[in-house]
């Protein structure tokens, strides 16, 4: 005699928005940063770590570049936010980074973390993470 074949439910297709993430790790430039008058005019080592949930619409529509976000794109613009003169606090470079990524439709949650690397000799980085979302 055989076993009766069992019915299994079938699986119904999870209708919640996919997300996608896209991710800079470990960047590191030379930002003119810092309160101390002794930071005022001698850049020091800044590492810049980014991780933003995108909403995904699916595979790319065709493989090319203008299909995604670029990483590249968000690379050359916080070299320019970095550059662009004398910042005081961490929190605040953090915050231009972060409007730097909400300038992307796609992008819903980005997590920014600014570290200076030369601050203290015993500790590899000192600096904040800020967690920003899309209203």
């Amino acid at each position: 005699m055989t076993d009766p074949i069992q019915l299994r439910a079938v699986p119904q297709p999870d209708h919640r928005p996919s997300r996608r993430r896209l991710f800079i790790r470990d960047l590191v430039i030379a930002c003119d940063i810092g309160v101390h008058a002794h930071e005022h005019g001698q850049p020091q080592r800044v590492a810049f770590n980014i991780d933003l949930t995108l909403r995904d619409d699916g595979p790319p529509a065709a493989d090319d570049l203008s299909c995604v976000l670029s990483y590249e794109d968000l690379v050359v613009g916080i070299r320019a936010l970095a550059g662009s003169g004398h910042v005081n606090l961490v929190e605040t470079l953090a915050e231009r980074v972060a409007a730097l990524c909400f300038s992307d439709d796609r992008v819903l949650v980005a997590r920014i973390r600014i570290e200076k690397l030369d601050v203290f000799h015993d500790a590899a980085g000192v600096g904040v993470e800020i967690e920003r979302m899309r209203a």
